[in-house]
């Protein structure tokens, strides 16, 4: 044996300080089954690297280095996570003062071509996209399964894009807000 530990009594080490390290990661999170989770995931990390416990070094302090990255590690998921809720939280925010001027040309135009698909089609299209009905009430109203409706408005919505695509031709890749086809009423 060179002086380094064996990773048989590294893991000896490491488990049977457990408490300790949970009570120092729960002191850092303030949520035990948090600091649990931490510590499973910090245990799975020291278990692959037990291997570069360096000769003479303590496994206690080089889990303890671990345990620090895990809890800052946590700490960034946790800001990450924050930020993308931030970030959505403000999109949402801005969709709920739309621009009725924009929305009244983009309705118009795909209006008129949502009445030139089948019935049964635009009627799925007007009441559920345009009147905000939910797909089961739909569903019920039309006196359809649930799943049927589904299927039927998914293909009255590839339908409408194809007839868009058709109609609009370029000014649909730009959200047909400044529509030259024609297909639109003038503003």
């Amino acid at each position: 044996m060179t002086g380094e530990p064996q990773n048989s009594e590294i893991v000896d080490v490491l488990v049977g300080n457990h408490r300790r390290f949970l009570d120092f990661v729960g002191r850092r999170v303030g949520d035990a089954a948090v600091a649990e989770d931490i510590l499973q995931e910090a245990f799975v990390r020291g278990i692959d690297r037990a291997g570069q416990v360096r000769d003479g070094e303590s496994a206690v302090a080089w889990f303890y280095r671990i345990l620090r990255n895990a809890v800052v590690d946590h700490y960034r998921r946790q800001a990450a996570a924050r930020r993308r809720h931030e970030a959505a939280e403000r999109e949402l925010a801005l969709g709920e003062t739309p621009d009725h001027e924009a929305d009244a040309v983009v309705c118009a135009c795909v209006g008129e071509l949502a009445g030139t698909l089948k019935p049964s089609y635009a009627d799925a299209l007007r009441r559920v996209d345009v009147d905000g009905l939910a797909v089961h009430e739909f569903a019920a109203e039309a006196g359809i399964s649930a799943n049927n409706a589904s299927v039927r408005l998914h293909r009255a919505r590839a339908a409408l894009r194809a007839r868009v695509r058709q109609a609009c031709g370029t000014c649909a890749t730009h959200g047909c807000l400044d529509c030259s086809c024609g297909a639109a009423p003038a503003r």
